[in-house]
Parts: C-alpha cells; structure tokens; sequence
C-alpha cells in the first residue's frame, strides 16, 4: 500500500511540475518586439537607399559624362543579383550555424552550411533575437548588396559588363558569405572566437570591398589615357545628392546594427554623426593646406570616410572616440586618396581603396583603442586589455585584407581567362553608355 503511495505522490508531483516546465520553456524562448521591428524594417530600408539611389549618384558624378549610366546600371544590376544570391545561398552560407561548435575546428569555422538555403526554415513566425527573422535576414541582405557595389568605383569606365556580373558572383560566393560568416555568426567562427570587434562591417564591408577594388584595377590596368588625360567628374551635384543619401542612410547601417531599438542603437547613431562631420572636416582642411583651396569632392569624400572608419567602431565607441576616428580617417584617408595614389600610380577611378580599405582598417584598428572605457567607450570584455585587443583588431585587419587579395585576384584572372575582363580601346573610346548599353545619360 505504501509502494501505491508514493507512485500517486510521484505522479501528482510530475502533473504539477509539467505545466511549470513548460512555462519556463516558453519563457526562454524569444518574444517578438514590435519596436524593434519597427526599427529594423525602418533599417532595412536606409541601408538599401544607400545603395540605390546613393552610392549609384555617388559614384555617377565622378565619372565622365560618356560612362554615367554604366555605373548607375552596374549598382542597379548587382542589388538584383546581390539579392537572388542571397536567397538562393547567400543568407545561408553568412548565417546558417547548424554544426558549429567554439571547441572544434571544422568548415563552419569559415563558412556556414546550406541548410537555410532558399530560405529553407525562414517563416514568419520564425525570430532572431527579437525580431523576425525575415527581417534580419533581408537587412543582411542589403549589406551584401552595398559590398561588391562599393567594388565597381575601383575599376569604372572600362570593365565589361558580362564580367563584371560573373565576378561579383564569384565574389560574393567565396570572399563575402565567408568573411561575414567568420565575423558575425557566433562562437565557432574564426574572428568571433578571435575576439574580433566589428560592429557594422568594417572587415566585412569596406576591407574586404576596398582591397578587392585595389586588386581589380591593378589586374585590369589603368584607363586609357591615365594618368596624362584629365579626367574629372562630370557632375559633382550628383556626388554630393549621393554622400549626403550615403549619410543618412548610413543611420540604418550602424545604428541597425544593434538588432534593437535601444541604447546601443542611440549610441551608434550619435557616434555616427560625429564621427562623419569630423572627417568631413578635416580631410577638408587638410585638402585646403595641400591645395590651397577646400572642395566640394573633398569634403563629400571625408564624410564618406568617416561613415566608414566608424562603421566597426559604432557599437563600441562614445563620442570621444568618434572624434578621433573622424579625424584620423580624414587626414588619413586624404593621404592614401592623393599622395598614396600618385606614389604608386594605380588607377582606382573613384577611390575605392583610399576611402574604403584605408578608412576600414583606420577604423577596425582604432575601435580596439575607443573602445575602452577611458575615451568613452562601452569597455572591453573581462580580461581584454587594450594591447591585446589592439592586436586582436590587426589580426583581423590582416586576415581580412590577405583573404580578399588573394580570392579576388584569382577570381578575376579565371573571369579574364573565360570570357575576358576589359572592354576594348574603341569601346573605351566611345564610353561605355553608348558601347555597352546602347544608351546615353544625356541628349544634347
């Protein structure tokens, strides 16, 4: 009798605790935020403007008359493809975790699977933290969309169009799914587990875009005539209209990034803002000493510099760190975009590397220093002194510029090998509105 008992204690015991644990299985499991979801379609949003129409009326400007709409079509063209690669692996090889683990060193270290592919297991009642997952992954979406865009100022006027579609697919496979799988997945991907502190991209985005761009102009050579023949920009309302679209929407850049509308997000917002009004500033007065007289390219210029330098440091910084990542990038930037350039005679037609990589390495390497609580910055982790996460940032800077060199140069030599990388001297010659497209930009 004592033994039939306790198996009804037992028994009534588990039929109270069943419905507990079960509470507390449906507490650990997120819970949407429509505030947050708000802001990040509202992200979303910002960071595709920065694209189409920012960076297409950026880059636009620069170039000569004869070749606007081949750099307009070129940005066009990448955010369609960008977005169908994504869907059909892209997504799933940045973000698909399946099998990783921080202890072993296995492929998802680098790379994730193709479990998500097609956005297989994507629905909408499907979350990341506390938004839905379709958001978050149709922001990814507009990151890997800007990336290889931002390549296409390196080499303008005189890349054929059929080969800059099969390279930036190339591209896109085994250089950016990748180093954004190893950056942001989680423990168990190479950088994470590095330590690596890139808020928004500056490894993922602007290394990576910046040395891919150098590396494309030096394969494909300089343009005909560079750098005897003048070539200045056709319209530079249209690259100013651009920065400033490249400004605004960076808001959703840097502060979407927090995957939250909170503190995080406020903060990157104002560093933001800092950071790109302080470079604009001083690459401009450093172009006023160098030349005597301030532009309206160079102040654009610095402002986009700074937007890039604070883009890994935007989650991390304070405002005292945001000045200094502006100034630094500025002058910086200025340098490498002049003297750098003419130094060593490469012709990257809108300044890709200068503005891009170097503000992407000036800013990832400062982010380890703003980071720290003395300038301001949210503090580094348990146990992370300056120096070691100064390293840790280097180590990443490095990693990321020799992965890229190295894929992107062989991934244009195999397109150049197939179907050929340049247009000829006629069509050069002609501009790449009319000779690719059969267009013009403008009827006069």
């Amino acid at each position: 009798m004592s033994k039939i008992l306790k198996i009804v204690k037992i028994g009534a015991s588990l039929a109270l605790l069943t419905p507990m644990l079960a509470l507390a299985e449906e507490a650990a499991k997120p819970t949407l935020n429509s505030g947050d979801t708000a802001w990040m379609l509202t992200s979303t949003a910002l960071v595709l403007f920065m694209t189409i129409p920012g960076l297409s009326l950026f880059y636009a400007g620069m170039v000569r008359a004869k070749n606007v709409l081949s750099v307009m079509m070129q940005c066009f063209a990448i955010t369609a493809l960008m977005t169908v690669l994504w869907t059909v692996f892209g997504y799933s090889l940045a973000f698909d975790t399946t099998g990783m683990t921080k202890e072993a060193v296995n492929l998802n270290t680098f790379v994730g699977s193709l479990g998500k592919a097609f956005f297989n297991g994507v629905g909408r009642d499907s979350l990341t933290l506390a938004i839905p997952e379709t958001v978050f992954a149709t922001f990814q979406m507009t990151f890997a969309i800007i990336t290889p865009a931002l390549i296409v100022g390196a080499f303008a006027e005189r890349m054929k169009f059929s080969a800059l579609l099969l390279f930036m697919t190339l591209w896109f496979t085994v250089v950016y799914a990748p180093v954004a799988h190893m950056v942001w997945s989680g423990d168990g991907a190479l950088m994470w587990d590095w330590g690596v502190l890139d808020f928004a991209g500056g490894t993922v985005v602007h290394i990576n875009a910046g040395i891919a761009g150098l590396v494309a102009c030096l394969v494909l050579g300089k343009r005909k005539g560079f750098p005897t023949t003048a070539m200045p920009p056709h319209n530079l309302t249209f690259t100013l209209m651009g920065a400033s679209m490249l400004w605004v929407g960076w808001f959703g850049f840097n502060a979407g990034s927090a995957v939250a509308a909170d503190g995080s997000a406020g903060m990157a917002m104002l560093v933001t803002q800092i950071a790109t009004a302080m470079a604009a500033l001083s690459w401009m007065f450093a172009e006023w000493l160098a030349h005597g007289k301030p532009s309206a390219l160079g102040i654009a210029s610095g402002a986009v510099a700074g937007l890039v330098a604070i883009t890994p440091a935007s989650g991390t910084a304070g405002p005292m760190g945001a000045l200094l990542i502006g100034l630094a990038a500025g002058v910086i930037c200025f340098l490498a975009s002049t003297r750098l350039k003419r130094a060593l005679g490469y012709d990257d037609s809108l300044d890709v590397f200068g503005v891009h990589a170097v503000g992407g390495i000036v800013g990832a390497i400062l982010t380890g220093l703003c980071a720290d609580i003395s300038l301001g910055g949210k503090g580094l982790a348990e146990g992370m002194s300056v120096a070691a996460q100064l390293w840790v940032q280097t180590k990443g800077v490095l990693f990321t510029i020799v992965y890229s060199a190295i894929l992107s140069y062989g991934l244009l030599k195999l397109v150049d090998m197939l179907i050929g990388l340049r247009v000829n001297d006629e069509q050069e010659t002609e501009g790449l509105d009319i000779a690719l497209h059969d267009e013009r930009g403008y009827n006069l």
